[in-house]
């Protein structure tokens, strides 16, 4: 059990580290379904459709495993 959670901890700390660059790379937050909003000079985003994306690949993954 111990084991898992410090694979889980690294494993989301290396994705912490990498997602800059992937969500440029995937253009994720830009995808169909995703909101972008500016308000009062300020930009809010709702990935909507990211999200649920990576919940799918996550899925996957997790099926897979």
């Amino acid at each position: 059990m111990l084991k898992w959670l410090i694979v889980l901890v690294a494993a989301v700390f290396i994705v912490g580290l990498l997602q800059p660059r992937l969500a440029r790379l995937l253009q994720l937050g830009r995808l169909p379904g995703d909101l972008r909003v500016r308000l009062r000079g300020r930009d809010y985003v709702f990935p909507f459709a990211s999200a649920v994306l990576l919940s799918l690949v996550a899925g996957l993954i997790g099926r897979l495993l």
